[in-house]
């Protein structure tokens, strides 16, 4: 008799299953009786030891660190708060106002700046005498001038030559450097820098003092010597490390990590490694003295204590997870089985259902991997096209020129084409029109081109390839039959017109490529419809040049003549504005009706443009070379007719602005109006220049051909008149009155007395009293 195999009896849902029970429910019940039984008793054990000898331990760390603090703060508040007096008693004595009010050139009437500015550079040296400066210079906000103790000169050059390492260094400073300062130092990575503002009470300085503190001797100052100190630092109230000795990059970021949760108190805390203190400094109550101890020398009993205690917990931790684990694994050897293939294998097919709590992990374990087969398989969909559009620029740009490589890349990202098809590139240069593009946000921008693209796709799905070679190129790779010769011209007809709905944002031209019939040769029709592109003409706002056009024979000379170079001067020397004008409109409706190219036209209004420029700054002392620039770069956008004409009666309105009707005579007398009503006042010649477009020594000349003296002059004698009726009719002190008429220093207000006068204003006082 064959022997019957018992049948497998499975648990409906309202039978009592009594297969043992599931390994997770097993190993935690274990797990369980066993924490109650023995781990808790270890955990009490070792916690009431740690907290009684990290108690005694924390008591005397705190008193230690406390006396440590107190020194090595005292020490540095008194250093800095003597540099502090220093920087103020600079200020007080120095001779600035003085040096704002003398005149930057070279004439007689300037001759007292090399002393001013002498007398600066000294008071800088005696600055940096002290141990604790390394730097010291004046920064002039409202003037292009920066001192120091060796050397005055213009801000460009001064950041170059004294940091050509750090461009950001000149940013960075004049984005600190605003408003009231009284010592205040500077968010600045490579030095640490004090700032002082000048005249102290005012929302609107005109000077800074600035000191660079040497970070060495700082660091000596905070300094402690006792080996159980890991380092200290100072901070301010947004937790910027201003200077720090012997503090680790992990030491920092511990510094970081705790001002960032718990914030700047002055409370000694303890963590695992660090004791870390903070102490407020009296010389500024923003600051905090920082000190970090090494608890491994002072808490050492705490750390015995520490791991033995860890150690029991552990052993007794691992001895029960060891039991729970081998008493559920004898048991659920076969989920485990299973979910070790899980891992290791991918499914495609359906989930297998299970019935039981015991098979969740598996089910939901299977369902997660397919979901990451989802998410990947969408992502690698959605880079295609831009991979593919990477392949085809480099194909254009004659990176990929053989013919097996451009195969084997083509397979790689899934990319198919017919070897027997013909193709053609069409090159699409465009731009924004200028009277939106500054009003066009950058989000519209990407849309309306993404928009553009999706609508030259749809033209023939499959048989158009785009990618952008440049910011304001389009390069669509046509593949046709090789039988339509005039396919590519029929697809940039129809470009054309797609073009022609977005008239309003952009101007565009579409330069057509030779046919080629493989795709290695793809860079030679891209090189060709490039050079196409030159031959745009200026009538239309969308133009299709798809060979050499009969412009490119015209005789057209794209530079101005001797002659006309000199006449352009001619006119601009009598003024005579209308002609320079008329005779580019006259150039504009010569290139109209000869159809010159756009590129021939731009380089002979580009030769007028700058033969306006060097007449106008033939009478002028500086050139203003960032907007002349920006004159050329809109003339360069220009793509129509219209767009030149407009361009030229902007330029030629700001370069030749008419002065006012009034008479010069009546001019000067409203600015010596002026002068009298704002005596007290900085009264720049430059100003006074500009009002009336002229140069500052042309204003001068004109000022004493008009007034009798020269501007200077005028100015500081009749300032001495009011001094000297301030000296007879009040009392008011010679440094009161010096500021009443415009002086910013007492010397400099008696150098210019006795100058004038022959006798100091004390001695003019006493003597006609």
């Amino acid at each position: 008799m064959k022997r019957r195999t018992p049948p497998v009896q499975t648990a409906g849902p309202g039978d009592t299953y009594s297969s043992p029970p599931r390994r997770q429910t097993l190993y935690w019940r274990l797990f369980a009786n066993y924490f109650l039984l023995i781990l808790i008793p270890v955990i009490a054990a070792s916690v009431l030891a740690q907290v009684l000898v990290v108690r005694i331990i924390e008591k005397d760390a705190e008193r230690f660190n406390s006396i440590m603090m107190s020194r090595f703060s005292e020490q540095t508040d008194t250093e800095l708060q003597s540099l502090k007096t220093s920087m103020i008693n600079i200020l007080s004595t120095s001779r600035l106002r003085s040096v704002l009010l003398a005149p930057m050139s070279s004439s007689p009437d300037g001759q007292q700046l090399p002393e001013l500015l002498h007398s600066l550079r000294e008071q800088l040296q005696q600055l940096e005498s002290d141990d604790l400066v390394d730097k010291a210079y004046y920064y002039f906000v409202h003037q292009d001038l920066m001192i120091d103790a060796e050397t005055y000169t213009n801000k460009a050059y001064y950041f170059h030559s004294r940091y050509p390492s750090d461009l950001n260094r000149r940013p960075q400073l004049e984005a600190e450097l605003s408003g009231k300062k009284m010592m205040d130092f500077l968010d600045s990575p490579a030095s640490l820098t004090a700032s002082m503002s000048y005249p102290f009470n005012t929302a609107a300085p005109e000077v800074y003092l600035l000191v660079e503190v040497k970070r060495d001797k700082l660091q000596e100052q905070i300094h402690v010597p006792e080996s159980w100190v890991t380092g200290t630092a100072i901070v301010d109230h947004t937790g910027r490390v201003l200077s720090q000795t012997g503090l680790t990059g992990q030491d920092q970021d511990a510094l970081q990590q705790r001002i960032r949760t718990e914030g700047i108190a002055p409370q000694f805390t303890i963590s695992d490694k660090l004791g870390m203190s903070f102490m407020t400094s009296s010389f500024d109550e923003s600051w905090h003295y920082i000190s970090m101890i090494d608890l491994g020398t002072l808490m050492k009993p705490v750390h015995i204590t520490r791991f033995i205690s860890w150690l029991f917990l552990v052993f007794f931790l691992i001895v029960g997870a060891l039991i729970s684990y081998y008493l559920s694994r004898r048991l659920y050897q076969p989920i485990r089985e299973i979910k070790e293939g899980l891992r290791s294998h991918h499914f495609s097919g359906k989930a297998i259902r299970h019935e039981g709590n015991e098979f969740d992990v598996i089910k939901r374990y299977s369902q997660f991997i397919m979901t990451e087969n989802k998410e990947l398989f969408q992502m690698v969909s959605g880079m295609l096209p831009i991979v593919q559009e990477q392949f085809f620029t480099k194909i254009l740009l004659g990176q990929y020129r053989d013919a097996l490589s451009i195969e084997y890349y083509a397979k790689e990202i899934e990319f198919s084409y017919s070897e027997a098809a013909a193709r053609a590139v069409l090159c699409i240069s465009f731009h924004m029109d200028p009277s939106i593009y500054e009003s066009t946000s950058e989000s519209t921008k990407t849309f309306l081109l993404t928009e553009l693209k999706e609508k030259i796709h749809r033209l023939a799905p499959g048989m158009v390839w785009i990618c952008q070679t440049r910011p304001d190129l389009l390069a669509c790779i046509v593949q046709f039959d090789p039988q339509l010769e005039d396919h590519p011209v029929r697809m940039a007809e129809q470009i054309r017109r797609i073009f022609l709905e977005y008239s309003t944002y952009y101007r565009a031209t579409i330069g057509i490529g030779r046919t080629v019939h493989a795709m290695e040769e793809l860079h030679q029709s891209y090189e060709h419809a490039l050079a196409m592109l030159k031959y745009r003409g200026l009538h239309s706002a969308v133009e299709i040049c798809s060979s050499q056009p009969c412009r490119e024979t015209q005789q057209w000379d794209p530079f101005l003549s001797v002659q006309e170079v000199q006449r352009i001067h001619n006119q601009y020397k009598t003024r005579e504005y209308d002609k320079l004008l008329q005779s580019v409109n006259t150039l504009l409706e010569e290139g109209k009706r000869k159809d010159a190219a756009a590129v021939q036209m731009k380089y002979l209004l580009a030769d007028v443009l700058n033969t306006w420029i060097r007449a106008v700054e033939s009478e002028r002392s500086e050139l203003n070379v960032p907007y002349y620039a920006c004159l050329f770069e809109r003339l360069n956008r220009c793509m129509t007719w219209d767009e030149l004409t407009h361009c030229f009666q902007d330029i030629h309105g700001f370069l030749f602005r008419k002065p006012v009707s009034s008479s010069r005579s009546q001019q000067f007398m409203e600015v010596v109006e002026y002068i009298h009503e704002h005596y007290d006042q900085e009264l720049s010649i430059e100003y006074f220049a500009g009002l009336m477009n002229m140069s500052s020594g042309h204003f001068s000349r004109t000022f004493k051909d008009e007034i009798g003296e020269k501007y200077v002059e005028y100015i500081a004698k009749y300032r001495l008149m009011k001094a000297k009726q301030f000296l007879l009719e009040t009392d008011l002190k010679i440094d009161e009155i010096a500021e009443k008429v415009g002086y910013w220093g007492r010397n400099s207000f008696i150098r210019a007395f006795r100058r004038y006068e022959g006798i100091t204003p004390a001695k003019y006082r006493s003597s006609h009293q």
